[in-house]
């Protein structure tokens, strides 16, 4: 029976045409690396990842800052919601949840993003499921193409349990799938 199902699906795919099966998505360059370093006797992960999207540094800020609409392409997260905006300081809430091995959680954060227009975004924890959390998203123009290479830095400690072995890898994977999406979203908007 198992032959036969195989051997049905083997023929129904050669049947589709090529133009008719789904183009893939080719990923906009990607560098990350993820560091455990103990800093004030909390095990820290530093963060660095970058990558360059064809996309202008104008379009690059509207979807960054575009808070509320993060959950449709980021990874995991499942509401992002203004709770206020002063100036160029927002607070936003965040849900969503982290994916460690066969374990999930659930993570609620608060956190503080102060905008420095079509430049960088500081974000820090103001309460939440974690011990440490800042961030730092920059932006520059690259002149060659008119394009941005997007540079996303950070400090995290959970505040929950990380396999310390296997931490920086597991980290370090959820930022490739947090950071591949991004940039992906943001190369698909280019000539918006």
């Amino acid at each position: 029976m198992k032959r036969l199902f195989l051997f049905m699906l083997i023929c129904v795919s050669a049947r589709i045409p090529a133009q008719a099966q789904a183009p893939k998505l080719e990923l906009p360059k990607l560098e990350v690396s993820v560091n455990r370093v103990e800093l004030d006797a909390l095990h820290m992960y530093e963060v660095d990842s970058s990558g360059t999207v064809n996309a202008p540094p104008a379009t690059v800020w509207r979807i960054l800052t575009d808070y509320e609409h993060m959950n449709e392409f980021v990874p995991d997260l499942s509401s992002c919601r203004v709770l206020s905006r002063n100036g160029n300081e927002v607070i936003i809430e965040q849900m969503g949840t982290a994916r460690f091995l066969f374990m999930s959680r659930s993570i609620h954060l608060v956190v503080r993003a102060t905008e420095q227009p079509m430049s960088s975004i500081d974000i820090a924890l103001v309460s939440g499921d974690m011990k440490h959390y800042e961030s730092h998203w920059e932006l520059f123009l690259v002149p060659e193409t008119g394009g941005t290479r997007v540079v996303y830095s950070g400090r995290m400690v959970p505040n929950f349990y990380v396999p310390g072995l296997l931490g920086a890898k597991l980290i370090r994977g959820d930022i490739e799938r947090m950071m591949g999406s991004v940039l992906a979203r943001l190369d698909s908007k280019r000539e918006q």
